[in-house]
């Protein structure tokens, strides 16, 4: 099962899947469903792709959609069971490995370190590290109410919830657009990089951004050309770069976009989704060496966080983000996941604080209520 709220929308959007694929089917249609997909393909983290079984929009004069494979009886009252602790054990799927262990500040900044020297050897441009902190979850905690309260705190993000048996239950609200094609056969995506915290009384007009910001947002925005590039697509828009807000965060970003059929390519989304992730923002450049070292010095794996996920063909539109400022919930405890962009001049105190201040997107949630 999905939910989600796309970006600048009050609509909640559900899906429910009678079984999943591991296959993917083209962005620009015809098949509806929901994509969940890992960092990298592993066997305990696989491509999945969810079928519009059933399918509601959410408005309030839409009746629910009906897919070709028919739903077990018993759905909803188990689905009606799913969404608290409340005393009972709970229901929802949860990764069979069991919790994430959380990773000790001094681990991840000697990480940052051995990567920053790397960069100043030259073996590469940047690459991207992530960490985990796990935490228990408290009595009472209702899974859908918060979806709901991420849904009002970050009303420009994806905000959603997956749930599947075998994958797990991951809970976010990403800023980043991957890859979308409106009803219109508009491609877009964006280059979303530089963080920093947004200080009270300021606007996004107001920041001021480092040159190691700038650099980091400049090989998105490049790696996003070069893919380009490589298809011979030499007619798009391209905006940016402009400071956003995101939660409590402020990034740099640098709108593309490309309509499909005037430009000749009608595949335009399948074909940049393939080029693109994983992205230079959750990786790094270039791609196959910033993986090696992720694969080599990151203490835990991925899965789901960075990968990427959301509707495709639902309502005409396939939207895709990727999967940051994101929680995997257990069976009694809740894992947040973030990481930051290192560059030849990164400092390890600052990247640890980076990961600290993008984790406080979702788990503000879960120590507000505790306290």
């Amino acid at each position: 099962m999905a939910l989600w709220r796309l970006p600048n929308t009050k609509e909640v959007q559900v899906l429910v899947a009678g079984q999943v694929t591991n296959t993917l089917p083209p962005m620009e249609g015809p098949r509806q469903g929901f994509a969940f997909c890992p960092f990298q393909v592993s066997e305990a983290a696989p491509v999945t792709f969810l079928p519009a079984d059933l399918y509601f929009n959410g408005k309030a004069d839409a009746t629910p959609e009906i897919g070709e494979t028919e739903l077990p009886p018993c759905f909803w009252t188990e689905f009606r069971k799913s969404g608290s602790k409340e005393n009972q054990q709970l229901s929802w799927p949860s990764h069979p490995a069991g919790a994430v262990k959380s990773i000790a500040r001094d681990a991840f900044e000697k990480t940052v370190a051995t990567a920053v020297k790397a960069m100043q050897e030259g073996c590469l441009e940047k690459v991207v590290l992530s960490r985990t902190k796990t935490l228990p979850l408290f009595e009472g905690f209702h899974l859908l109410k918060a979806f709901g309260q991420l849904t009002e705190l970050y009303a420009t993000a994806f905000v959603s919830l997956v749930t599947i048996p075998g994958i797990g239950t991951w809970l976010g609200a990403t800023p980043e657009l991957l890859v979308q094609i409106d009803r219109h056969k508009v491609f877009r995506t964006v280059a979303l990089a530089g963080t920093q915290p947004l200080q009270e009384g300021l606007t996004p007009a107001d920041a001021i951004w480092r040159q190691k910001e700038i650099e980091e947002q400049a090989l998105v925005q490049r790696y996003i050309v070069s893919c380009f590039r490589h298809l011979r697509l030499r007619e798009y828009v391209e905006m940016g770069p402009r400071t956003v807000r995101a939660g409590n965060l402020l990034h740099l970003k640098t709108d593309f976009s490309a309509a499909m059929e005037e430009v000749g390519f009608p595949k335009l989304g399948t074909q940049m989704l393939e080029l693109l992730h994983p992205t230079s923002a959750v990786g790094g450049m270039p791609k196959a060496a910033a993986l090696k070292m992720i694969n080599q010095l990151e203490l835990h794996e991925r899965r789901y966080y960075s990968g990427y996920l959301g509707p495709v063909q639902l309502g005409q539109e396939t939207n895709l983000f990727v999967n940051l400022r994101c929680v995997e919930l257990g069976q009694e405890t809740v894992t947040a996941y973030a990481g930051a962009g290192m560059t030849a001049d990164s400092v390890p105190a600052k990247e640890w604080q980076e990961t600290e201040l993008k984790m406080q997107t979702v788990l503000r949630l879960f120590q507000a209520s505790q306290s």
